[in-house]
């Protein structure tokens, strides 16, 4: 999972009502090339043009032997941080080229990934953990590499908020990944309210150090839905709490700063039963007058449609009056 930071090359398009397509030509089964093979027999197992590189969020072993492969023959590697990233090249035995890109480096290092594209190279492009464009300014360099229909692919592989997502317990089948939070609460909490309605599981990064009181605005303003805090997953320490906001709220607040990299869920507001009309209000009314006093006949409607029962005790005491 990322951190909180603030001569042209092979082309294949066609367009089809104002939309461009791009393929990128892959040779090979994927399979790890030799170490001793000359580096354009290794290049041949791979992508040309820029390859998004998922790297592991937190177990070492989490990397793919396609991944591998592409890291060993890649001309460069882009990377959030050449410290992290080369700890992971070292353990498997890769000595390519490293160039941090960042957000506070993108634009001055972005046109030279563009320029070795255009020559033909294969750059790879990876964060610091996880999938890249997920919190960092990835998407930029794959929004300009397509503008220029350079061939661009992607490596899947693992992915915080996915992983987090599968652990939680939520519903699945419809989530919204929404970052950071703003560090301070009357930002956070603008945002969170933005977000209450979204019929879908809410999905955030957050630091340790601001998790309790990001907790308590989500109560605040979301209510007390079902959530999930996941931590250091896929690591030794791995941890999953699951509960109410306002729960898990508390639990943090008294505790020390949790470590690690931390994922916080939350599952989506209920769904509420649709406002009956007047007329079908008045039906009902009128046929349970039929067989029970203006009072049994408001507890039952109000029963059945979850609306005030002193406001269908009203209608209904004007519904009798007109019946007489």
């Amino acid at each position: 999972m990322p951190r909180q930071r603030g001569g042209a090359g092979k082309r294949n398009a066609g367009q089809t009502g104002g939309t461009r397509a791009t393929s990128v030509p892959i040779t090979g089964d994927g399979a790890e090339p030799n170490g001793m093979a000359e580096r354009s027999k290794r290049q041949q197992a791979v992508a040309t043009g820029l390859n998004i590189v998922a790297t592991p969020i937190g177990n070492a072993d989490d990397i793919t032997l396609r991944a591998l492969a592409t890291l060993r023959a890649a001309d460069v590697i882009a990377c959030e941080d050449t410290r992290v990233t080369v700890k992971l090249l070292a353990r498997h035995g890769i000595a390519t080229p490293l160039l941090a890109y960042h957000e506070h480096n993108a634009e001055r290092v972005r046109p030279q990934l563009l320029e070795r594209l255009r020559r033909g190279e294969t750059v790879a492009l990876v964060s610091d953990a996880g999938t890249p464009l997920v919190s960092d300014p990835g998407f930029k360099l794959v929004r300009d590499a397509l503008a220029e229909e350079l061939p661009v692919t992607t490596l899947p592989g693992p992915s915080a908020p996915i992983a987090a997502l599968v652990l939680s317990g939520l519903p699945s089948d419809r989530f919204l990944f929404a970052g950071f939070l703003p560090p301070k609460t009357v930002g956070r909490r603008g945002v969170l309210t933005e977000l209450a309605r979204v019929p879908a599981t809410l999905i955030f990064f957050e630091s340790g150090a601001r998790l309790a009181a990001s907790l308590a605005d989500m109560a605040e303003t979301l209510g007390e839905r079902p959530a999930a805090v996941a931590r250091e997953l896929t690591k030794f320490y791995e941890e999953v709490r699951r509960g109410t906001l306002g729960a898990l709220a508390a639990q943090y607040r008294d505790g020390e700063p949790p470590r690690g990299e931390i994922v916080v869920l939350i599952g989506p507001p209920a769904v509420e039963a649709p406002a009956a009309d007047a007329e079908t209000v008045d039906a009902q009314l009128r046929a349970a007058l039929d067989g029970m006093s203006v009072r049994d006949a408001s507890a039952a409607v109000a029963a059945a449609t979850g609306l005030p029962r002193r406001a269908l005790y009203a209608r209904a005491l004007a519904l009798a009056e007109r019946q007489r």
